[in-house]
């Protein structure tokens, strides 16, 4: 989309605490952190996704007259804090993993360190746009493994929850392994193949059921995909049956039938039953209707003959995991490392790096550590932005796809499970001198700021 979101996207506190920080003269660089704190049931990694849109957003960071106009009617703030919105931008550095990347609960992903008031103020963007993006690229994974190899397509954007979500999903799902999506401006706009042929309505507006095979055959003879659970899944299959055979007397074939509703089950053997004994081995059989991976990994474990699935609903809204426990904390400022104590909701004080150890060309533990710390380990937090200007080129989608593919190769196949067991978790540490810093500061906290 074209359209430049304004930077008033931000919660009113963000604006509020920033009018503080400029009365006070609080300039020195602070630096934040994104984590996520925990994984919803079942999942064991997550997949990085949204830091180009981050970065795309901080370089045009500023507030338009109309942004100043509507700030000024709500009577909160002085003439001199608008002034200084007038001419604020971006001027921070962005330390980040790389878009695709692989990572884990409790380890940070992006680090932004910023004169403070620009720090704060992009906390929500950042929240908003890393946790969506990451969170329906982790859920979309998750169908792709299931499948185990075979075609999953986007189905979501009718249900997705608007329409920037459904570019978003459709995005973010080809980037983890869908081989497509039904959301035609997502093609455009992504240059992803689109997929799609006829609904139920096209079948229920001919006289019969033939006339509307037959119909849609004329039109597009290498692009058939036939609907068959309109009336009768069985009959439907016998006209099908019918049509490859005119198909084939015209050097064509048919390229699918698709199965939305029903006992998919028994009913993908019987129409593969019926298509085989036909000489119609070639004809795929394409299923859909509120599938996700736990129904697709069902499908599988009990033979059912699918060659493509087209995953929507569940996916698009990331049903069973709506959120993800995300966080953007100050964990630095003027060069003092900070930290939260609050229960469940500690943070580590100090800027960070991440360092992954590997055996054998798998992932075997994440170290992390104080960002001047150094391992025989891949770091994994890399300058991305100096001075609010990006460092590198945009990223291709096919580059990120690739590399997405290539670190899933590196997972542990009990991490990558559906139904994992209790304990298969991967090793995150925090490094010796980052955890005796974490205790020397929240001892100075407590002498400090706690009542005994």
């Amino acid at each position: 989309m074209k359209t430049r979101l304004s930077s008033l996207f931000t919660d009113l506190y963000e604006l509020t605490m920033a009018a503080v920080y400029f009365e006070r003269e609080m300039f020195a660089p602070a630096t934040f952190s994104f984590f996520v704190r925990s994984y919803p049931k079942n999942w064991r990694f997550f997949i990085f996704c949204g830091l180009e849109e981050v970065i795309s957003w901080l370089e045009k960071f500023s507030f338009s007259e109309e942004d100043l106009a509507y700030l000024d009617n709500l009577g909160l703030f002085k003439p001199a804090f608008l002034d200084y919105l007038k001419n604020l931008r971006f001027t921070g550095d962005v330390f980040s993993m790389s878009e695709g990347a692989i990572f884990f609960a409790e380890e940070p992903v992006l680090e932004i360190t910023a004169p403070l008031p620009q720090a704060q103020l992009v906390e929500t963007f950042v929240i908003n746009t890393l946790c969506f993006n990451s969170l329906v690229a982790s859920k979309a994974v998750r169908s792709v493994l299931a499948a185990r190899g075979r075609m999953v397509v986007d189905f979501s954007a009718r249900r997705t929850h608007g329409v920037e979500a459904a570019l978003k999903v459709a995005r973010n799902s080809y980037l983890v392994g869908f081989s497509a999506t039904s959301n035609t401006l997502a093609g455009k706009l992504y240059n992803i193949p689109v997929t799609g042929t006829m609904a139920h309505s096209f079948i229920e507006s001919f006289p019969s059921e033939v006339e509307a095979f037959s119909a849609f055959a004329e039109i597009f003879p290498d692009n058939t995909v036939l609907l068959l659970d309109t009336y009768d899944t069985i009959t439907a299959t016998k006209k099908a049956i019918d049509l490859a055979k005119r198909l084939e007397a015209q050097g064509k074939r048919l390229k699918g039938v698709r199965l939305d509703s029903g006992n998919i089950s028994h009913l993908a053997k019987e129409v593969r039953r019926l298509l085989d004994e036909a000489g119609l081995s070639y004809v795929k059989i394409f299923v859909s209707g509120g599938l996700d991976e736990y129904q697709i990994e069902k499908f599988l474990e009990e033979g059912v003959p699918v060659d493509a699935f087209g995953v929507g609903t569940k996916m698009g809204v990331s049903a069973d995991a709506p959120y993800l426990d995300a966080s953007y904390k100050l964990v630095s400022y003027d060069g003092r490392p900070v930290a939260k104590l609050s229960s469940g909701k500690k943070t580590l004080a100090g800027e960070k790096q991440v360092y992954r150890f590997k055996k054998n060309g798998f992932l075997q533990k994440d170290l992390v550590a104080l960002r001047n710390e150094t391992f025989d380990a891949e770091p994994l937090l890399e300058k991305v932005m100096e001075k609010g200007k990006r460092l590198k080129p945009k990223q291709t989608l096919g580059d990120i796809k690739k590399h997405i593919q290539m670190a899933l190769k590196e997972i542990p196949d009990e991490l990558k499970a559906i139904r994992p067991s209790e304990n298969s978790f991967y090793c995150v540490e925090v490094s010796p001198h980052l955890a005796a810093l974490q205790k020397k500061i929240e001892e100075e906290i407590r002498l400090k700021e706690i009542l005994v």
